[in-house]
């Protein structure tokens, strides 16, 4: 369980296929803190630790997550939002987060305004179905609230601090990013008979 408050920004120093699963090695200034076995949240996603040094933390996906997440497409030299899981002792200024990724949105676009960052993002109309105004998602591990929604799309602003502190400031329209809809919001439309 994670938060959607994202840690650091890592930076993958060297990818890995083995078995039809890929080894990231990242670069963390927690790695030294990393047990094996811990769960790492990575773009959004829950990965395992296989390996942790003083400087870099080894963690491993599976095939289906590289084909449900954008995890497939990182290089050596790529950034990305790094969280630890959540601890009890921890605040949640974020939201529930599980690293499970529901489906991968595209950026549309992009516009600096006063003081903040609006992006928009397209989604499937299963996931607009999950989308309230004011409400949670998280976009590449970032807790964010939902400013507005339309048909097929959801819109995000994004103060200084957050678009500096994570790698939402590199994107750009038509990247893929990846987007876990708020858990309570999937719990009750499925309670309603409306989920999957």
């Amino acid at each position: 369980m994670f938060t959607g408050l994202v840690e650091e920004v890592g930076r993958v120093k060297r990818v890995l296929t083995r078995r039809g699963n890929r080894l990231l090695t990242i670069e963390a200034g927690f790695a030294a803190e990393v047990a094996v076995g811990e769960s790492v949240s990575v773009e959004g996603c829950c990965l395992t630790a296989v390996e942790a040094g003083e400087r870099t933390v080894v963690l491993e996906a599976v095939g289906s997550t590289l084909k449900q997440t954008t995890l497939d497409g990182l290089r050596a030299g790529s950034e990305v939002n790094l969280e630890r899981a959540l601890a009890l002792s921890d605040r949640l200024g974020g939201h529930f987060v599980q690293g499970h990724v529901d489906e991968t949105a595209t950026v549309r676009r992009v516009d600096r305004e006063s003081g903040y960052w609006r992006t928009e993002f397209r989604v499937s109309s299963t996931g607009e179905q999950l989308l309230i105004e004011r409400g949670s998602v998280c976009v590449n591990g970032v807790s964010l609230t939902i400013a507005s929604r339309r048909a097929g799309a959801f819109t995000v602003n994004v103060i200084p601090h957050t678009w500096e502190s994570t790698t939402l400031h590199l994107l750009r329209a038509g990247d893929r990013v990846n987007v876990e809809y708020d858990m309570l919001v999937k719990a009750v439309r499925r309670s309603l008979g409306r989920g999957e």
